[in-house]
């Protein structure tokens, strides 16, 4: 999910509210209103569940910067003794 694709489901999910609220300026029936509103809120699902996916990959993204910036160690996720046996090693090879 890119940015681009975010703002347009986003884009899609406003233009559906303003539709609505023009409708019902202009008077348009109860039943058409409310089918307005639904098909918004299907709309405004979709954009949370981009907005869920698109905020996940962004992390994943970050997490993999991290860790590559740090030479590919998870050292922090280790514990003390674990993280001196995987030095030895090395050292040892």
């Amino acid at each position: 999910m890119t940015m681009q694709e975010l703002e347009h489901v986003e884009k899609n999910m406003q233009q559906q509210w303003h539709d609505l609220v023009i409708a019902e300026q202009q008077g348009e029936p109860l039943e058409r209103l409310e089918q307005m509103y639904d098909t918004y809120i299907l709309l405004a699902e979709e954009y949370n569940r981009c907005s869920e996916e698109y905020q996940r990959e962004q992390q994943k993204a970050q997490a993999g910067r991290s860790l590559a910036a740090r030479g590919g160690k998870k050292q922090p996720f280790l514990g003390r003794e674990r993280e001196q046996k995987r030095d030895d090693i090395r050292l040892a090879s």
